[in-house]
């Protein structure tokens, strides 16, 4: 049996961070781990690149122009959909979804999601650093890992 797994160690990967400021209280949390655990898993500062986007909704035409420019590794899509009084947050949720799936297999960049899709301000807080961690560190971890197996792959011939 062959087993391919990716680790979680970067080397001279670039980084593209892609973080709506519509709810900043939220997303600014949801960057400052995702930025941290970069650092953490070997990521030197100049190999990141922070980018704002306005809103989730714009999210995946930034990060499609970040993976096709060929300078990223990886691109990290961060946000914060919380549900309101209509059902204008299941569209949002998911084209956000679908649109940066469609770029990471389109363009082969691993394009992570980092969109917390709440229904309240105070769940949203719980899943950007609170009692239920932050979606921001797992967004990263799982864009490391990926990267990884990738290149596993890829030295496999495959």
């Amino acid at each position: 049996m062959q087993t391919f797994e990716g680790n979680l160690l970067t080397g001279d990967d670039q980084f593209a961070i892609v973080v709506s400021r519509f709810n900043e209280l939220v997303t600014e949390r949801l960057l400052a781990g995702a930025v941290d655990t970069a650092r953490r898993h070997g990521l030197a500062d100049d190999r990141i690149t922070v980018v704002r986007a306005p809103g989730s909704f714009e999210l995946p035409i930034v990060a499609q122009r970040l993976a096709q420019s060929g300078k990223f590794t990886a691109v990290i899509c961060l946000g914060a959909v919380i549900q309101g009084e209509t059902t204008h947050h299941e569209y949002i949720n998911h084209q956000v979804a679908a649109g940066l799936q469609q770029t990471a297999l389109e363009t082969g960049v691993p394009v992570a999601f980092g969109v917390l899709t709440c229904q309240s301000m105070d769940q949203a807080l719980d899943r950007a650093g609170g009692k239920a961690g932050n979606k921001g560190v797992e967004a990263t971890l799982a864009a490391i890992e990926t990267v990884n197996v990738l290149r596993a792959l890829a030295a496999a011939g495959i």
